[in-house]
């Protein structure tokens, strides 16, 4: 029988980060100066003390904010091309080393977590976890599933047993989480409008979600194929550009998670992707996004748990942090930073770990220069970071 083998890693030097004035994400108050001692990939200690830690590296972030490290919910770490067809003539090991890339990228840009939403399996957590890859941490789901004649068909499943034994082997094989299509998409075959899926099999998914104790995610935009998902017990929604008061409500009783991804349809009205979109195609694209800004704004003032997502692929992947920018239209700056931390660590399932910085969480943290709540440019354009550091690994910078 074969025995899989530990990597052998040699013994983690502790960090300490002097100076340290820590933006409480919950409160927005910048706290005065600290030491952060980290260990074992976790924040062991915040206090005022200035001994020195045998063995430790020191780094001193005076003038510096420091925030929990950010956290992108709707991620494809996978997709480094946004052609499709040619990310399938890649060979495995080419495609291995491609996704590395985009993840280490992420990681630069201050993402310590990302959680992907269709073409990451556990493999590649596992590798990260076993920090083979200097990447941010991962939440995997695998492909994405799809009915036959589904938007983004990556793997086809139709009628409750089929999802029900293809969920199981997925959660077997350790996804986080499943997307599922519960309706058409922007860019799609399937019309926008359209409903995939029939109650019974999305019940079905969501049933045998709670059974492995993961959830079901939905890629949906139409105020019906939101209300309806979240009805039959979907986790989180992804893009939803499209929400009325039936949806807001049903967030809010159902204690649900709204992941907006304004980021995507911005990179293709600016040129950076969608080339060879014909005019029709573009304004639909252009009415999304301002109708997804609308709905955002809607469910930010009713109080809706909102995660931070961008859906980026290819060429779009480098504006990851244009979503601050654009939320920054309809939200205040504090309640899109705790999206990209606070909300986000709980869409993960790691609420009280990460995306806050305190004893015991996680060593994922960021700093940069100047105010992100006077000025949200700090972090959307990436010039403002000064360090990260990455389950307690400070992160050598360009």
């Amino acid at each position: 029988m074969a025995v899989r083998l530990e990597p052998h890693h040699p013994p983690r030097k502790p960090v300490v980060l002097r100076n340290a004035r820590i933006l409480d994400v919950e409160t927005g108050q910048l706290g005065p100066e600290r030491s952060i001692v980290a260990r074992d990939g976790r924040i062991a200690e915040i206090s005022e003390s200035t001994r020195s830690v045998e063995g430790a590296t020191e780094i001193d972030l005076r003038g510096l904010t420091v925030l929990p490290g950010l956290i992108d919910a709707h991620a494809h770490v996978t997709q480094a091309s946004g052609d499709f067809n040619e990310i399938l003539s890649w060979s495995p090991d080419y495609h291995a080393a491609r996704t590395a890339r985009v993840l280490h990228e992420m990681l630069l840009r201050g993402f310590t977590t990302v959680r992907d939403m269709g073409g990451a399996d556990n493999g590649l957590a596992q590798a990260i976890d076993e920090r083979l890859l200097t990447a941010p941490r991962l939440k995997a789901g695998g492909p994405i599933f799809a009915p036959t004649g589904g938007h983004a068909l990556t793997e086809v499943v139709d009628g409750e047993v089929e999802i029900r034994r293809a969920l199981r082997a997925r959660f077997r094989d350790g996804a986080d989480h499943i997307k599922m299509t519960l309706s058409g998409g922007v860019i799609s075959k399937m019309r926008l409008e359209a409903l995939a899926f029939s109650d019974a099999e999305v019940s079905a998914a969501v049933d045998e979600a709670r059974l492995a104790h993961r959830y079901i995610a939905a890629h949906v935009y139409t105020a019906e194929a939101v209300s309806r998902a979240l009805r039959l017990g979907v986790r989180t929604i992804e893009h939803g550009n499209l929400l009325d008061g039936e949806c807001i409500d049903l967030f809010l009783s159902k204690g649900a998670f709204y992941v907006p991804t304004l980021a995507t349809y911005w990179a293709i009205l600016s040129g950076a992707t969608g080339h060879g979109l014909d005019p029709a195609k573009k304004a639909a694209v252009e009415d999304i996004f301002e109708r997804g800004l609308e709905s955002l704004a809607k469910a930010s003032a009713a109080g809706v748990r909102i995660g931070y997502g961008t859906d980026l692929h290819g060429a779009g992947l480098e504006f990851q942090l244009e979503e601050f920018r654009l939320r920054a239209r309809v939200q205040e700056p504090l309640e899109i930073l705790r999206s990209a931390t606070l909300v986000g660590a709980e869409i993960i399932g790691e609420g009280g770990r990460a995306g806050v910085i305190a004893e015991g969480c996680y060593a994922d943290l960021i700093a940069v220069e100047g105010d992100p709540l006077a000025d949200i440019g700090v972090l959307a354009d990436g010039r403002a970071l000064r360090f990260v550091l990455s389950d307690g690994d400070p992160v050598q910078l360009p």
